[in-house]
C-alpha cells in the first residue's frame, strides 16, 4: 500500500506537470513552435531549448533544495515529451541537457537514461499514424484496450472505426513505452547503486503497488501537457476557422468571382444581347444569383442542393464562355440534396477543375459531380478529364493551393479526425476529388 507521504508526491508531481504546461502557453513565440504540426530542424532545436532550461530547471530545484521539493523534478518526463514533439532532434537534445544538473552531482547514469527517455519519446512520435495524432494522446490503458478490442473484433469496419483502432493502438504503444521508460529508471536506480541517477523513492520499500502508482504517475506527468496543449491547439484552430469564413467571403469576390471574370462574363452578355437576347437575360439572372449568394451572410453549413445549385449557375456561365468545350455531368444520389455541408466547399474544386485542368486543354472537357450515402456519411466526388497534376505538386497541394488548403482547414475544424479529402490525378487523364464527411446534423 502506499503512504500518504507518497501518494501526496504523486498527486503533487502531476499538479507541477499540468502547471509547467499552462506556463507555457503564456508566450506566444513558444506557442507556435509548440502547436503546430509540421516543424523545421530550427524550430526542433528551439523546441529542444526551451525544454531543456524549464525542465532542467525544474531538476535543478530538487537538487537546491536538497530533495525537500522531488516532486518538482521532471527531467525525464520532460525528455519524453520533446520527443514526442520534436522528434529525435529534440527528444536527444533535451534529454542530455536536462541530465546535466544530476550529472554534475556525481549521478553519471543520468545523461544515458534521459537520453534513452528522448529516444523512446521520438519513438511514439513515430509511430503516430498521423502528425496531429500525437494532440490526441491519452493515458487512460483501460479505455484504450476497450476501444481497440471493440472495434479491432468486428469484421466489417467503416472508415471511423478503422480510424478508432488506429488511435487506440497508437495509444496503447505509447501507454507501454512510457511504461517502459518508468521501468528503465527502476533499472538504473537497482543496478547502478553508485552514480545512478535521482530516484524519488530512494531509500524507501520497493514493490509493486509502488511502481504501478509511479509508472501512471508519469504517464499522467506527460500525457497531460500534451492534453492542455491540444486544448489551446484546438481553440487556435477555431479562432482560424472564424478568421477563414471572414476572408473566405471577403476573398469571394476578389479571387473566386474576381474582376477578371466579371468583365469576360459583361463581355459574353454585351455580345448576347444582340444575337441572343434570352441567353443573355439568362446569364445577367445567374450571375445576380452568385453575387447574391456571395454578399449573403453564410453560416458554416448548408444544404447540399444550394451548394450544387451554385456550381450550376457558376458553370452555366462559363459553358457560355467556353461553348461545348465544357461539360457539366450531374449523378445525385438519393437522399443526399437534404444533407447539410459546408459552405462553399465545392466551389473551389471546380474551379480548380476548370482553370488547372480544362482551361489549358485545347478540346476541353467534361466536369462530373457524383454524390452518394454510405451509412451517416455523404460522399462528394468532383472529377475531370483534363491536363491532370503534376506528381511533384500533388505532394504538396494541401499546402500550396490556396483553395484546396482552405477547404482542407475548415474540414478539419469542422470534423475533426472523422473526414476525408483526398485528390488523385494522372497527367493526361484528369483528376478526382473525393470528400467524405459525416451527417453535419449530427455533430
Amino acid at each position: 500500500m502506499l503512504t500518504e507521504q507518497q501518494l501526496a508526491a504523486l498527486l503533487l508531481k502531476v499538479a507541477v506537470s499540468a502547471a509547467i504546461a499552462s506556463i507555457l502557453m503564456r508566450f506566444g513565440r513558444i506557442q507556435k513552435i509548440l502547436l503546430r504540426d509540421e516543424r523545421s530542424v530550427a524550430d526542433r532545436v528551439q523546441l529542444a531549448f526551451i525544454f531543456s532550461v524549464l525542465f532542467g530547471a525544474s531538476a535543478e530545484v530538487r537538487i537546491l533544495s536538497h530533495h525537500a521539493y522531488q516532486f518538482v523534478d521532471l527531467a525525464l518526463e520532460g525528455a519524453v515529451i520533446a520527443g514526442m514533439l520534436g522528434g529525435y532532434v529534440s527528444g536527444l537534445i533535451t534529454g542530455i541537457c536536462v541530465s546535466l544538473p544530476d550529472m554534475f552531482t556525481g549521478k553519471l547514469m543520468s545523461m544515458p537514461l534521459f537520453s534513452a527517455a528522448g529516444l523512446i519519446g521520438a519513438l511514439m512520435h513515430d509511430l503516430a499514424p498521423r502528425k496531429e495524432d500525437i494532440w490526441y494522446f491519452s493515458p487512460f490503458v483501460d479505455l484504450n484496450l476497450y476501444r481497440f478490442l471493440r472495434q479491432a473484433l468486428r469484421l466489417n469496419r467503416n472508415a471511423i472505426q478503422r480510424r478508432v483502432v488506429e488511435l487506440a493502438a497508437f495509444n496503447i504503444a505509447c501507454n507501454a513505452l512510457v511504461t517502459v521508460t518508468e521501468l528503465l529508471r527502476w533499472g538504473v536506480h537497482k543496478l547502478f547503486v553508485q552514480r545512478n541517477t535521482f530516484f524519488m523513492f530512494d531509500g524507501e520499500t520497493l514493490h509493486l503497488g509502488l511502481f504501478v502508482s509511479s509508472a501512471a504517475t508519469t504517464l499522467f506527468a506527460v500525457s497531460l501537457p500534451i492534453r492542455v496543449w491540444s486544448s489551446f491547439r484546438a481553440e487556435r484552430l477555431v479562432e482560424m476557422q472564424r478568421a477563414r469564413l471572414t476572408e473566405a467571403r471577403l476573398t469571394a469576390l476578389t479571387n473566386q468571382i474576381n474582376p477578371h471574370f466579371l468583365f469576360n462574363t459583361l463581355n459574353s452578355i454585351s455580345t448576347l444581347i444582340r444575337i441572343d437576347p434570352n441567353n443573355a437575360r439568362n446569364m445577367i439572372y445567374r450571375l445576380s444569383k452568385i453575387m447574391r449568394r456571395l454578399l449573403r451572410k453564410t453560416e458554416n453549413y448548408s444544404p447540399l442542393r444550394e451548394e450544387i445549385s451554385f456550381i450550376d449557375d457558376y458553370l452555366a456561365i462559363e459553358m457560355v464562355r467556353f461553348g461545348d468545350k465544357l461539360r457539366f455531368q450531374k449523378e445525385i444520389g438519393p437522399g443526399t440534396l437534404d444533407r447539410f455541408v459546408p459552405s462553399m466547399i465545392l466551389q473551389p474544386i471546380v474551379e480548380n477543375s476548370i482553370r488547372h485542368g480544362l482551361a489549358g486543354k485545347l478540346d476541353g472537357g467534361t466536369i462530373r459531380l457524383r454524390t452518394w450515402l454510405e451509412g451517416a456519411r455523404l460522399h462528394i466526388q468532383i472529377e475531370d478529364d483534363g491536363v491532370g497534376i503534376p506528381e511533384s505538386k500533388l505532394g504538396t497541394l494541401f499546402e500550396s493551393g490556396i483553395g484546396v488548403s482552405n477547404v482542407n482547414e475548415r474540414l478539419r475544424v469542422l470534423f475533426g479526425m472523422h473526414y476525408r479529402f483526398t485528390i488523385d490525378s494522372t497527367q493526361g487523364e484528369g483528376t478526382r476529388t473525393l470528400l467524405e464527411i459525416p451527417d453535419a446534423a449530427l455533430d
